[in-house]
């Protein structure tokens, strides 16, 4: 029993002496920007609090405007300014263009054969290439438009049957249903070329199957694994190594099958379809993708593109219950442009420019992922005067960046006139407003999710009038953030719905 006690206590101590005396000779070798202390072994992840951006826009309050905390063993770099970022993604763009990959990530990406998560070098640059010139181009989007427009009508429809029955009159709605069935039906369309939805509303089981994956892949990502934060310890934790390998083998069981129909569908028809299924079969020998490459950018385009626009609408919608002002100047311009006698369609944005107003300050205030994907530096990197050394991983805090008052005026309020008085670019470009990233990483997909956000704000704005349920006021309806990567709001939005167009004008026409 001695013995054991002993070896005990060895086991415990050895590694805290170990990390000690590292992370020591770590600041001696280093000039690293200040920071909260960190513990032994675990750093500072007991005092991070559940929403990370909002804690530490709070520290670079007391810290300065670059910091850095130790995530276990890990140092972590959080940068809160434009200026910093600037340095981040244009000036060190290469040096801190890798990827830092968990546990999870590493096994949904088959170790980086993805987009998302490979570090930069020639497989990122191809599998980048093929995005930008190929899944992404204009001209695919344009083809794919009436499917987004098929969905947002759909969900019209939906809502305006639900406002005009009498039992629901006067009752409010939860957004998110409806918000979340156009991501999830335009993705499953767009990657896949299927609704798993029938018009009855019914999910068939590969739709119940898809949806599982995808709920599970986030359970997962938000998931604290011990053996990520105690690396010498993972033996005890095998069971973590087990819920990953059966989500990936049930994630790769339903691609290849509806692999395997695309692929038969191709044989009897002799010809591909527009959906990025059978787009990256086209262009597999061409850029020589493995399959594993194939399937990792099919998840990256879901599990980028289903959330992030849902989140994007659902923040939208809750300031323009918050602001009646904004939601009927925003009324104002769509009967003025579009009238009462037509719906709206993407073709109409140019002549729109409030409501892509609407669309910015919205990523603006509420960015989906505010806090940039972690990068990681391949080299040695100097950022605003301290040393980021090899193997950092550095976050930019876009959250905090879109909301500092030094470049911003008025910024925690909801004022999408800001965008008439200077232009301020959205896609990585001004560096004060990165909802989609810069540099070597910007999200590709930037322009499909703007056109599907704006499109559902536009439809949503023209067709109904909105208020907050019976009892609340404007300035009282909720807007705390749910913790996580993507930022869900904590209690989702409800409101009340008047239907404002002729009754002809709601009904879906399917694509």
């Amino acid at each position: 029993m001695a013995m054991l006690l002993l070896i005990s206590t060895i086991l415990i101590i050895l590694p805290i002496v170990y990390y000690t005396i590292q992370s020591l000779l770590f600041r001696l070798r280093f000039k690293l920007p200040p920071g909260p202390r960190p513990l032994p072994i675990v750093g500072n992840l007991y005092d991070v609090k559940p929403v990370k951006f909002r804690c530490y826009a709070e520290w670079a309050r007391t810290y300065g405007p670059i910091f850095s905390v130790y995530l276990d063993s890990k140092i972590n770099v959080i940068v809160n300014s434009s200026e910093l970022a600037k340095e981040v993604l244009k000036e060190n763009d290469q040096m801190l263009a890798d990827r830092h990959r968990n546990r999870a990530t590493m096994s949904f990406s088959r170790g980086g054969q993805d987009l998302i998560w490979a570090d930069y070098g020639p497989h990122y640059v191809k599998v980048r290439k093929v995005c930008n010139l190929e899944l992404f181009s204009p001209k695919r989007l344009e083809a794919l438009r009436p499917i987004r427009e098929d969905e947002v009508s759909a969900m019209v429809e939906d809502i305006f049957n639900y406002s005009s029955d009498p039992d629901n009159r006067g009752k409010s709605i939860l957004m998110r249903g409806y918000l979340g069935s156009v991501a999830f039906n335009n993705i499953t369309r767009l990657t896949f070329g299927k609704r798993f939805v029938n018009s009855e509303g019914a999910m068939d089981d590969q739709g119940k199957d898809f949806k599982g994956i995808v709920s599970n892949g986030i359970k997962i990502g938000g998931k604290v694994f011990m053996a990520e934060n105690i690396p010498w310890l993972r033996w005890l934790f095998a069971g973590e190594n087990d819920i990953l390998l059966k989500h990936e083998q049930r994630r790769d069981r339903l691609t290849k099958a509806i692999m395997a129909e695309h692929d038969l569908a191709r044989k009897k028809t002799g010809g591909a379809q527009e959906h990025f299924i059978d787009a990256l079969h086209t262009l597999q020998q061409k850029y020589d993708l493995s399959e594993d490459t194939i399937i990792g950018l099919l998840w990256d385009m879901i599990t980028a593109g289903m959330d992030t626009t849902s989140i994007s609408a659902e923040w939208a919608m809750a300031e323009l219950v918050k602001n009646p002002r904004v939601q009927q100047k925003a009324q104002e311009e769509l009967d003025r442009v579009i009238g009462t006698d037509r719906i709206m369609s993407e073709t109409d944005f140019s002549k729109l420019p409030y409501l892509q107003s609407i669309a910015k300050e919205a990523l603006r205030l509420h960015p989906p992922t505010p806090l940039m994907l972690p990068h990681k530096a391949n080299s040695n990197v100097k950022l605003g005067g301290y040393d980021v050394p090899k193997g950092g991983i550095v976050h930019v805090n876009v959250w905090a960046i879109a909301r500092d008052p030094a470049i911003w005026k008025d910024p925690e309020e909801f004022r999408p006139e800001r965008f008439f008085e200077e232009d301020v670019d959205v896609k990585g470009h001004d560096y004060r407003l990165l909802p989609f990233g810069a540099g070597r990483r910007v999200c590709p997909g930037a322009q499909l999710a703007i056109n599907l956000v704006t499109s559902m704000l536009g439809h949503l704005l023209h067709h109904f009038e909105w208020t907050p349920p019976a009892g609340i006021k404007p300035e009282e309806v909720d807007m705390t953030e749910a913790p996580g990567m993507v930022t869900y709001m904590k209690n989702p939005l409800q409101a009340v719905v008047t239907p404002r167009l002729p009754n002809n004008l709601y009904k879906r026409v399917p694509a």
